[in-house]
């Protein structure tokens, strides 16, 4: 819009026809927003006329005018004619008038206002014109003000649901920051009276969500600053509401009035207490006012709005708790505070307002939603309620004892951490509370052992995987150069055995093999290279030489177990001379049978059981069952064949080709 065009709206604002003026506040409204256009419109003297419109129009003239104000205001322009008339109009216009487009332009105004940050050298009355303490006088003159702008919240106009929560955010930052301690508490007392943390629950569980994400994300953190608040806050008798709190749950819990006066205080005077006045509730000491370092205040508020909605419960527990070995009993003053400190880590209140305001960038999709907003938070008492009443019930069906205190905590930790952490953000606090108390013992320990084990292997999963590939390597060495020694030794073999093929049912009798009619010996070459055997009639005393065995055969360098050539079931007949440099020699090589138990009794009087090395080996590896692939071996043999070893030694590892390159030539013949 040119200068001449600017000229001519600024007139007609001032103009005495009310349609005139109409359209040119509806026109305003679109373009005050640029910021040339706004300081060509107030270099023309167009910001008294909007000013006055604000003051004396109606109807739309008026919504068109609050509209263009606030516009304004956010490009931080027209500050010097805001005063405690414009303040005091925009706050009758909120609760006295009933038109949704005009509520939202003062709403608006109004949120500009409070949220403005003037500066520590401005005049006094200019600073008094922004902030909270802007409102207060034209509050007092509307009382009805806080209560109207909280019914906002539930209007079907979701701007101005936004506009309204924006102004709440605004009036609750505004007194958290600059109001003096006794202030702030009473303020934000009187917004929950009113009903804001139950309307603002609802919205962050509609679905107009997307409409409200930033005012509703500004009000969970300054729920967050609050709470944080509220826990720096020492606990300090001297304060009157800080004694008051800690009296009414001492008179909560029905004391027994003592026979004897126990002198109190400085002063001499004598007051009537019981010695075991605090730890009866549940403290650790007589000084009550020192366990609540970690939780300050705040745990002070949850353990006295326990007592005061729960006053019969407490009184019974307390009685029941009386009749109880000392160690048995359930501190509860402790278990609420522990619920306390549970919640406030859960919730991460300690994030700074920057971390919640990176949260904006998450709000694009909607799938993110139920990562953002935590509307449970809002349910602060009834989480905590739930959590101790949790408490309570684990303690009495594990049996806890006063040393179990942290254990148990530990439990809630989980317990809170797997219900509140994983409900949905639809979800209803009821449900969460019904969960909470559904969740046994059974399964809660369940959990807990699975979270433990999550974060052993965490922590130590690298370190053990790296010593189980160690073991397993010395383990396949130790087991490979069992086999081969073996080998080296030699031992005799029974031939032509058999058993039993027919079907039916095995009997023992069926597991003894048919006599043998010669016998064989085999021995490895000492290079490793040649397996050398030879049959013989009888099984003679001394083993005999290589020179005696008059056959052999030579390993190929592709062979991939060359200790297991006694597997094949393939036999030459007595006629045919294998080749030695066919590469398929070693699949006709005859049947050697099992290994008899003389060989392997004999080399493992010295050398471990393959299987049986050490406990700890066996723990770090886990063999699978042996298979009896020969039902005629003893039972007390520990190796009835090769096969078997094969067969094991296969389980563990498969030796890699630079392995059997080097175990098949590295010694020459």
């Amino acid at each position: 819009m040119d200068e001449m065009d600017v000229v001519e709206l600024v007139g007609r604002l001032g103009s005495d026809e009310d349609a005139m003026r109409k359209m040119a506040a509806f026109k305003l409204q679109s373009n005050i927003g640029d910021l040339s256009f706004a300081d060509d419109f107030i270099s023309h003297g167009g910001l008294p006329k909007l000013r006055y419109l604000t003051l004396q129009a109606t109807g739309n003239t008026l919504a068109y005018s609050l509209a263009s104000f606030s516009r304004l205001l956010e490009v931080d322009k027209g500050w010097d004619y805001v005063n405690q008339d414009v303040v005091e109009r925009v706050v009758e216009l909120v609760v006295t008038h009933p038109l949704v487009n005009i509520l939202r332009g003062a709403m608006a105004i109004l949120g500009a206002i409070v949220a403005h940050q003037y500066t520590p050298s401005a005049s006094s009355s200019q600073s008094g014109s922004f902030g909270f303490r802007a409102l207060k006088p034209a509050i007092t003159i509307y009382p009805q003000f806080l209560e109207m702008l909280v019914s906002r919240l539930s209007s079907a106009d979701h701007a101005l649901c936004a506009n309204s929560l924006q102004l709440i955010n605004a009036l609750m930052r505004d007194a958290i920051t600059n109001e003096g301690e006794a202030e702030w508490p009473r303020f934000i007392k009187r917004l929950q009276e009113l009903g804001v943390i139950k309307a603002v629950y609802t919205l962050m569980q509609s679905t107009a969500l997307q409409d409200l994400a930033h005012p509703l994300l500004e009000f969970q953190a300054l729920t967050k600053v609050l709470l944080r608040r509220w826990r720096d806050i020492v606990v300090d008798l001297h304060k009157p509401e800080h004694r008051r709190a800690l009296k009414g749950i001492h008179v909560a819990s029905n004391p027994r009035k003592p026979s004897d006066p126990v002198e109190d205080g400085d002063d001499g005077q004598e007051k009537k207490h019981s010695p075991e006045k605090w730890k009866r509730l549940g403290f650790e000491t007589e000084s009550p006012s020192l366990e609540f370092g970690e939780t300050g205040y705040l745990g002070m508020m949850d353990l006295t709005d326990y007592v005061r909605k729960h006053k019969d419960a407490f009184q019974k527990l307390l009685l029941e708790q009386s009749t109880l070995p000392l160690r048995t009993r359930c501190p509860i003053a402790r278990a609420s505070l522990a619920v306390t400190a549970i919640l406030y880590d859960h919730f991460e209140v300690e994030r700074s307002d920057l971390d919640d305001t990176r949260s904006y960038l998450a709000l694009e999709t909607r799938s993110n939603y139920d990562k953002v907003f935590k509307p449970l938070i809002l349910q602060w008492s009834r989480l905590h309620l739930a959590g101790l009443q949790a408490f309570l019930r684990l303690w009495k069906a594990t049996g806890a004892e006063r040393e179990d205190f942290l254990k148990l905590v530990d439990l809630i930790r989980i317990l809170l951490e797997a219900v509140v952490g994983g409900a949905k953000r639809e979800r209803t606090v009821q449900e969460v509370e019904d969960e909470i108390q559904e969740f046994d013992y059974e399964r809660l320990r369940q959990l807990q052992m699975e979270l433990f084990e999550l974060s052993y292997e965490d922590t130590w999963g690298h370190h053990l995987r790296q010593v189980r590939d160690e073991l397993n390597h010395e383990a396949l060495q130790f087991m490979k150069e069992q086999r081969i020694r073996c080998l080296l030794q030699g031992a005799w073999f029974l031939n032509n055995l058999a058993y039993k093929t027919d079907a039916g049912r095995v009997t023992q009798q069926d597991l003894k093999p048919f006599p043998a009619s010669s016998f064989r010996y085999a021995k490895l070459s000492h290079n490793r290279r040649f397996l050398h055997y030879g049959d013989f009639d009888i099984q003679a005393d001394q083993d005999p030489g290589f020179e005696s065995l008059q056959e052999k055969r030579k390993f190929s360098s592709h062979l991939r177990r060359p200790w297991l050539l006694l597997l094949d079931s393939q036999t030459p007949s007595p006629s045919t001379t294998p080749n030695e440099h066919d590469e398929n020699h070693h699949s006709r090589l005859p049947p050697l049978g099992c290994l008899p138990s003389a060989l392997l009794q004999r080399k493992y009087q010295t050398l471990a059981h393959p299987f049986q090395i050490d406990l700890p080996l066996q723990q770090h590896f886990k063999f699978p069952p042996q298979r009896n692939s020969n039902p005629g071996v003893e039972p007390g043999n520990p190796f009835p064949s090769f096969r078997m070893a094969g067969w094991a030694f296969d389980a563990v590892r498969p030796a890699t080709d630079n392995e059997r390159d080097e175990e098949v030539d590295g010694v020459g013949e």
